[in-house]
Formats: structure tokens, C-alpha cells, sequence
């Protein structure tokens, strides 16, 4: 019998070599293809965002991998606050499994791990955005507790 998925997979830090199929998922849904290039070569503002990401300690851009296959991509920002006693905040965005596995585990897999990540970090919040396109993707944040508590406002600039 073979093992489930989200058994199988892995995570770990993204490496420059990951860019092209990260951008790639990022790149492949309705939303994303709106607002994405993957075509090669990448542009070089994603070679300078991906330096950024790896320089900072506070982001994580993390890859879930089957094998040597990268199956899923999420981006994770510890931000420390004076609300809640000075307290930490996780915030998870840019959340994409490759479109031939969805619905097989590997997103609920990432975002056990992530709310880890942001409980080893300290955190005492996890937060994110989805778009409202994404009711799919905003009845699965609910199935983790995530509630919709804030109005979220964003400014194109």
C-alpha cells in the first residue's frame, strides 16, 4: 500500500535554485497568473525579493518536497509588535500546492507545519490574507481556526 502524501513530504528553506518552479506555482491559478512572469530567465526582481527573503531572519520562504519535487511553497514572516505584551506574530502568505496534487493533504501538512514554525518562534498570533476570488482557500484557513476577525484593507502602489 502506498504511503499518503502528506506522509511523504518535507520541508525545507528555499534555495536560489528553487526560484523557477517556486514562481511557477505562484504563477499557476487565475489570481497569479494576473500578477506573475514565470518565464525564463525569471526577472531579476524576483532574484533580488528571493535575496531579500534569504537575508532577513525574521522571513522564511519554505518549500514542501516529495522526493526531489517541490509540491508546494509557502512564505513566512516573524513581526514583532507592542500589541499583546510585546508579542511576536507569525504572518503566512504566497500559500500555493502544485495544482496536480491539491486537495491530497499537502496543504493541510504545510500549515501544521507553519503554525509549528510560529510556536517555536514564539509567536502568540498567526495571521494571514486571502483573496476574497478564494472561498475554497478561505473554508480551508477556517478548518485550522483561522476567523475572519479583521477587515484587511490593501493599497495598490
Amino acid at each position: 500500500m502506498c504511503e499518503p502524501l502528506e506522509k511523504s513530504v518535507s520541508f525545507r528553506v528555499a534555495t536560489r535554485q528553487d526560484l523557477q518552479a517556486i514562481v511557477q506555482m505562484l504563477a499557476d491559478d487565475n489570481l497569479g497568473l494576473k500578477r506573475e512572469d514565470p518565464s525564463t530567465p525569471l526577472s531579476h526582481s524576483y532574484h533580488t525579493a528571493f535575496e531579500a527573503i534569504d537575508d532577513d531572519p525574521n522571513n522564511e520562504l519554505v518549500v514542501a518536497v516529495i522526493g526531489h519535487h517541490i509540491v508546494g511553497v509557502l512564505q513566512i514572516t516573524f513581526i514583532p509588535y507592542l500589541t499583546y505584551q510585546g508579542g511576536w506574530r507569525a504572518l503566512i502568505e504566497g500559500v500555493r500546492v502544485s495544482k496536480e496534487i491539491r486537495s491530497s493533504g499537502i496543504g493541510r501538512a504545510m500549515f501544521e507545519w507553519a503554525i509549528n514554525r510560529a510556536k517555536e518562534r514564539g509567536c502568540v498570533l498567526v495571521q494571514l490574507t486571502t483573496d476574497k476570488l478564494r472561498p475554497d482557500a478561505l473554508r480551508f484557513y477556517e478548518g485550522f481556526g483561522f476567523v475572519a476577525s479583521h477587515e484587511g484593507m490593501k493599497l495598490k502602489l
